[in-house]
């Protein structure tokens, strides 16, 4: 008889599927939500390596922090900076090594002292820069002064001398950069954006000083100032006669506040080879190919980097989470030892393995515009697994793999199936089987095509379901992802998998086939056969190696399907089988008159003419006897042997081990082999696919803050949540109702609560940008806020100073914050250059802050401009200006002063206050006449209350579920018009 149940733990019955099944999910995807939320505990032994001290690192961060802002131009970041020389010429007298502070001026570098210099202090230097904004691609010409730390640490290899004096390029072996940089933004304080770079690159001086660790190759270690600006500090390396030396780099950033130092992207397979030494390796290609299409619009030192210096190297940074990004949440308290040690580890053996590389791959000589050139290296696929193993292949291989499972896997398949038709044992689309020896239309029907299709009526209608559930979300809360990703993840799996269930069990319940399992993996190969196409496509034609799931997809639906096949080879040939079950109903029609089929036939009589079409649950055995001439085969009918069923008191062990009313011809099949195709499905996928739906959606699910669309991110998480289940599917009829219909439950929850649900919280605030300006001459000041349409409104309305007046609200036109609201209103006056200052007269008002003057030269002019107690000013042109040249700036083919189409601005950054700017620019002749534009400074440090009241007074007012941050390059911009 067909049996439902048993003791076995292995077999394909309900009970162990769904046990099993929910325990593979259940355990590997709480795996993987563990792993994403938490970071790997720091040594208790606070000296874990020679020469760090982890307790040392903590208080390194809390000091740089100190609860001060410390953007540049604030008094702050300049504490900041002689902090940190304090703290390297303490490590130096720590470890007894023989140094020496090298100082610059005028491009000339002398030392303090002389002697075996080991460890040598670039202090200061009279580099700078001037170039376009080649990260944002705006009309923008930008002009920074030095204010880097540089330290060189020499290697045993590294040439003899102060070859950095000599105009000769150098020729000893290549040395390897660490950068990070010690400026926050003016409305955070920086604890992981890039505090803990900063102080984890101490530590690895601290390494590396030490005796018996300096390294085979020379380390440039450099914390430079103005990266929140627009990468100056790095830009300015760019020029330093250092920047010869090093070969490759490791740029340690932050994206996030807190939580795992992922590998956020690689030049190249070769370099990102020595990040997998970390002992807790973290990162996915996904993000490397994001900023390599221009998805990410962060900006890193990385940059300057790979396309000014031509370097190889790694960006390492934290990307989570990102409501406390810019804020005054990157402090200390959200942040962690485990997250310093997680930083710190990941550079420490990084920078191990490229110093003591002892290969040529990275060598090379300048070329005639001093870019190094060593080589591109090879485009890279990388992954983790659970953040302690780190996979790196090249994108060749992945390609080659690719186009192998491509063309293999149904060839492999084409074989099987022509060797399984041979052997007589194809019953998947199988239909009626005659009797070859009979010379009646006897026949057997298979039914090997019953259920082909179910899967895909499955599968179109629960992902229906689960984007219609994202387009919902999109239209009436569309926030709620914001802060509850983990509510919105949970109802798209608990929607798909109840609809999905709903279709393929009640299929299986009413028409049941034993070939429901390979139909299913039938077309999920050609799912993720079609994916793969597109992955393959998408490597070779645009060089991206995010596909690489895809690809570990298909290989593991292919091996599931063809166990698939390999299980038909078990089945009796189907000719011997339709003789069989014909012998068998006969038999039993002949030899049995008691039974209740035979009975059946008896009273039908003549009457049985006129019965109708047999269904499938009609008896095999019900039939018509012909009055005139008795079946010449056991006197069975036609009609009757027209079915595959056996009569129900045969027990005939070649046909009675089937399950329930599926084909008795299955009664051969192992029922154990879908645990292996559980086994190759399900684990790999869900730690892959898992793994890549946190990370994207913890990168993403709050960027709408920053004028992202929202509907792609419910679009996408929803995407991978489907690919995640897909696995699943093959074995869903056979779980029992108890699992839909808990998921069920768990899908109303979570809808009403999407639904309804206020989308931020004190621990996920809704970041908006705050900047004030004011007319110097006319003395109107605007505070401008950008935010998110409607809570930007119901923000404003805690503001005393907005509250008796019309706010000013429109479509923000900024080019970055696409969709986002910009409200303004008059605000409260600031008091950034105090009276007296720098000589100013005791009745000095804000037409003093700024001194410009402005000379035409035909179709170019000459512009002197002076801001009060700032590093920071700029010039704004209503028509693009072709050349810019600002007195005292440094040239450079690698960094091209004004973009194609020209520059509408140009932004001026000088490492003294009060600096006295000078700059000539230069209109095409059909421009020349009529030219008008602002001149403009601003002002960064609000960490003195009463500075910038405005500012205070968002802080001090703002809803609890809302953080401010800044928008432009300071707090408050005063302006000038002019107008030659």
């Amino acid at each position: 008889m067909a049996r439902t149940r048993s003791l076995n733990p292995f077999l394909f019955f309900p009970a162990q599927v769904t046990i099993l099944t929910s325990i593979v999910y259940i355990v590997l995807f709480a795996v993987v939500i563990w792993v994403a939320e938490t970071v790997p505990a720091a040594p208790s032994n606070k000296t874990p390596v020679a020469g760090v001290n982890l307790t040392e690192a903590w208080l390194d961060l809390e000091n740089i922090t100190n609860g001060l802002y410390h953007p540049w131009g604030s008094r702050a970041n300049e504490q900041v900076r002689e902090y940190l020389l304090k703290k390297i010429e303490e490590i130096g007298e720590r470890n007894e090594v023989e140094r020496k502070t090298i100082y610059a001026a005028n491009g000339t570098f002398t030392s303090e002292t002389e002697g075996v210099k080991a460890l040598n202090i670039f202090a200061s230097d009279s580099s700078n820069f001037t170039g376009s904004d080649g990260w944002t691609k705006r009309p923008t010409t930008l002009y920074g002064e030095s204010e880097n730390i540089l330290v060189y640490i020499r290697g045993q290899e590294d040439a003899e001398g102060d070859w950095w004096n000599t105009t000769v390029p150098y020729r000893g072996s290549s040395g390897v950069l660490v950068n990070a940089h010690f400026d926050s933004v003016p409305s955070g304080l920086g604890a992981t954006d890039d505090g803990v770079g900063v102080v984890t690159i101490l530590q690895l001086i601290s390494h590396f000083t030490q005796r018996g660790n300096q390294p085979k190759r020379g380390i440039v270690a450099l914390l430079n100032n103005g990266e929140e600006n627009g990468l100056y500090g790095a830009k300015s390396y760019v020029r330093h006669p250092l920047s010869q030396f090093p070969h490759t780099f490791l740029n340690l950033e932050g994206a996030g506040a807190g939580g795992r130092a992922i590998l956020f992207r690689s030049t190249d397979a070769e370099v990102t080879s020595f990040y997998a030494k970390s002992p807790y390796p973290s990162g996915n290609i996904i993000s490397g190919d994001g900023f390599k299409r221009g998805f990410v619009r962060s900006g890193t030192d990385y940059t300057p980097f790979t396309e000014e210096l031509g370097m190889r190297g790694l960006d390492v940074a934290f990307y989570k989470p990102r409501s406390r990004y810019h804020t005054d949440e990157d402090d200390v308290r959200n942040t962690s030892p485990d997250s310093v040690w997680h930083m710190l580890s990941s550079a420490l053996a990084t920078m191990q393995a490229l110093t003591s590389y002892d290969g040529k791959e990275f060598e090379g000589t300048p070329d005639k515009r001093g870019r190094l050139v060593t080589g591109t290296g090879s485009d890279a696929v990388w992954f983790d697994v659970f953040g302690l193993g780190f996979a790196v292949a090249k994108l060749s291989t992945l390609f080659a793999l690719s186009v192998t499972l491509l063309v293999a896997g149904p060839v492999i398949l084409i074989i099987l199936e022509v060797l399984i038709r041979k052997s007589d044992k194809w019953y998947p689309f199988a239909g009626k089987r005659y009797l070859r020896s009979s010379d009646d239309d006897e026949a057997v029907r298979l039914h090997g095509r019953r259920g082909f299709f179910r899967f895909l009526m499955a599968f179109v209608l629960a992902t229906a379901v689960t984007v219609l559930l994202g387009y919902l979300l999109a239209k009436v809360n569309p926030l709620i992802v914001y802060s509850s990703e983990y509510a919105v993840l949970a109802m798209y799996g608990s929607a798909w998998f109840a609809v999905a269930w709903f279709v393929l069990k009640g299929a299986s319940s009413i028409r049941p086939t034993a070939l429901q399992r390979m139909f299913v993996l039938i077309w999920l190969y050609v799912l993720s056969w079609v994916l793969l196409v597109l992955t393959t496509v998408g490597e070779n034609n645009l060089h991206l190696g995010s596909g690489y799931f895809f690809v570990i997809y298909n290989a593991s639906v292919f091996v599931a399907l063809l166990i698939s096949y390999l299980e038909l080879f078990v089945l009796p040939n189907v000719q011997k089988y339709v003789e069989h079950v014909l012998g068998v109903q006969g038999d039993a029609a002949s030899t049995r008159p008691g039974s209740r089929s035979s009975r059946n036939l008896l009273d039908q009589g003549d009457n049985a003419n006129d019965d109708g079409e047999a269904t499938e649950r009609t008896s095999l055995l019900r039939g018509r006897t012909n009055r005139t001439n008795q079946n010449t085969f056991t006197g069975v009918s036609r009609r009757r042997a027209d079915r595959d069923e056996v009569p129900d008191d045969v027990d005939d062990p070649y046909l009675s081990k089937h399950y329930i009313d599926e084909q008795a011809w299955s009664s051969s099949l192992p029922q154990w082999t879908w645990l292996l195709q559980l086994i190759f499905l399900a684990p790999i996928n869900i730690i892959i696919v898992g793994q890549i739906l946190l990370l994207l959606t913890a990168s993403i699910n709050q960027t709408p803050a920053d004028g992202n669309a929202v509907l792609p991110v419910y679009l996408l998480t929803a995407v991978l949540t489907v690919l995640l289940l897909l696995p699943l599917t093959p074995f869903l009829h056979r779980i029992t109702f108890h699992v839909p219909t808990f998921l069920f439950l768990i899908f109303l929850g979570c809808l009403i609560y999407n639904l309804v649900a206020f989308p931020f919280s004190r621990e996920a605030r809704l970041k908006y940008f705050f900047v004030q300006e004011m007319d110097l001459d006319s003395g109107v000041n605007n505070v401008t806020l950008l935010g998110v349409d409607g809570f930007l409104q119901d923000i404003i309305e805690e503001f005393p100073s907005a509250a008796a007046q019309k706010l000013n609200c429109a479509e923000t036109a900024v080019a970055n914050r696409n969709g986002l609201a910009e409200c303004s209103w008059h605000g409260l006056p600031p008091n950034v250059v105090p009276r007296k200052y720098n000589g100013l007269p005791s009745n000095s008002t804000h037409k003093d802050w700024i001194h410009f003057n402005v000379t035409k030269h035909g179709n170019s002019a000459s512009f002197s401009l002076q801001g009060q107690k700032t590093k920071i000013c700029r010039l704004y042109f209503d028509d693009p200006v072709s050349s810019v040249a600002v007195e005292g700036g440094a040239s450079d083919d690698r960094q091209p002063n004004v973009p194609e189409g020209g520059s509408n601005q140009v932004h001026l950054f000088s490492r003294t206050w009060d600096k006295t700017f000078r700059v000539n620019v230069t209109w095409d002749e059909a421009q020349a006449k009529g030219q008008t534009g602002r001149v403009a400074c601003f002002w960064s440090d609000a960490n003195q209350p009463g500075t910038i009241p405005a500012f205070d007074e968002v802080r001090r007012f703002e809803p609890v579920w809302s953080a401010v941050t800044k928008q432009e390059d300071g707090l408050f911009e005063g302006w000038k018009a002019f107008s030659i």
